[in-house]
């Protein structure tokens, strides 16, 4: 099992949904970079749930970090955090132990693990590890605001409800309101309408997905390389790895195939000291090289598959067609909590990419 990313900057994460412990180990830091305990409780607390439209679990995500760090800054050794899990439950999902829950990762678990795997709440393939994720990644989104990159992320669709695109001429604004928020949307009205969508389908034992919108400004050209380790390559890969993600585009993404070149072209002009284009359709990206406009992607979040409604399966045991009801507690949408989980994660693929480019001493 391969659950390291990162070259330069290897991030690895262990544990399971109901174990005693989730938590992530962070390779390849200089010596001396500043870790703000109080940033990273701040990002954990956006990724809890948040009432009605969450999960009923509450777990408080007081992390340790056992090494790698001492009087607040790295030492230069492998950096551990480790989440304890308090509000465990494993006996929830003991009557459908075999049961494969549909469109979830059970059955492809138990193919490629022979069944040996952790089987309550998804085990280690559960969305609880992405706290350890936003842990680790925090100590990088710090980082790269001290380097003045700043990363936002909206929930630009939500059961179909759309929030407004980012402001262009107020990208910093809208970024930094983001960055407050535990249910991020620009628009108040259109939050409201997301969340009694959520609710609605909760009260019908549903579920509901969207769609995620990042921005990253601040960032140079030069970041990235052509072919196989292209900036969009790079992101895709750590974006594809958070659970529930089942689509990523750059720029106009698909739609870009429906307009004319000339349309479609982002044209350049200088202010005499750097190089601009007048509009985005790219997403920030040539060649697989940053071009210091803002790095514009969009996540396509699938709706929760674990749902209380009965659905046709197969009982992996005994090998005969089923049905299954899911038991245990889950969210009715996990849009806005994945929110900042895309925040840190392309934070880590980042900052693997500039390390690779300036040096790990660049970070600091």
């Amino acid at each position: 099992m391969n659950d390291t990313f990162g070259r330069n900057l290897r991030v690895s994460i262990f544990g399971e949904s109901h174990g005693e412990c989730i938590g992530a180990t962070l390779e390849g830091l200089p010596q001396g970079l500043v870790v703000n305990e109080d940033f990273i409780r701040l990002m954990l607390t956006r990724r809890r749930p948040a009432g009605v439209i969450s999960t009923a679990r509450r777990e408080e995500d007081n992390f340790i970090i056992e090494s790698g760090v001492c009087n607040g800054v790295t030492t230069g050794e492998a950096l551990c955090i480790k989440i304890p899990n308090k509000d465990i439950r494993p006996k929830d999902y003991k009557s459908v132990e075999y049961k494969a829950r549909p469109s979830h990762a059970d059955y492809v678990a138990h193919v490629r693990f022979g069944g040996g795997e952790g089987k309550s709440g998804g085990g280690h393939f559960s969305g609880r590890l992405t706290a350890a994720l936003v842990a680790v990644g925090a100590i990088l989104v710090y980082a790269l605001k001290n380097k003045g990159i700043e990363i936002g992320v909206h929930i630009s669709r939500c059961a179909g409800v759309n929030d407004r695109a980012f402001d262009k001429a107020s990208l910093i604004s809208d970024i930094k309101a983001l960055q407050e928020s535990n249910f991020p949307v620009l628009d108040n009205d259109a939050a409201e309408k997301m969340r009694e969508k959520i609710i609605a389908a909760r009260e019908n034992n549903d579920s509901v997905g969207g769609i995620l919108e990042a921005a990253i400004v601040g960032l140079d050209a030069g970041v990235g390389e052509p072919w196989f380790d292209s900036l969009e390559g790079v992101l895709s890969h750590i974006l594809f790895s958070i659970p529930a993600v089942k689509g990523v585009e750059f720029g106009a993404g698909f739609a870009i195939a429906d307009m004319l070149g000339s349309v479609a072209n982002d044209e350049l002009y200088t202010d005499g000291e750097r190089v601009y284009t007048y509009t985005n359709n790219n997403g920030g990206i040539n060649g697989g090289i940053s071009n210091s406009m803002p790095v514009v992607f969009r996540c396509a979040v699938k709706p929760t598959p674990t749902i209380a409604r009965e659905q046709r399966t197969v009982d992996l045991k005994n090998m005969c067609n089923t049905t299954i009801i899911a038991t245990g507690r889950h969210d009715p949408c996990i849009v806005h909590r994945a929110a900042v989980v895309v925040e840190c994660a392309s934070a880590i693929a980042l900052a693997d990419m500039l390390v690779s480019r300036y040096g790990e001493e660049w970070l600091k």
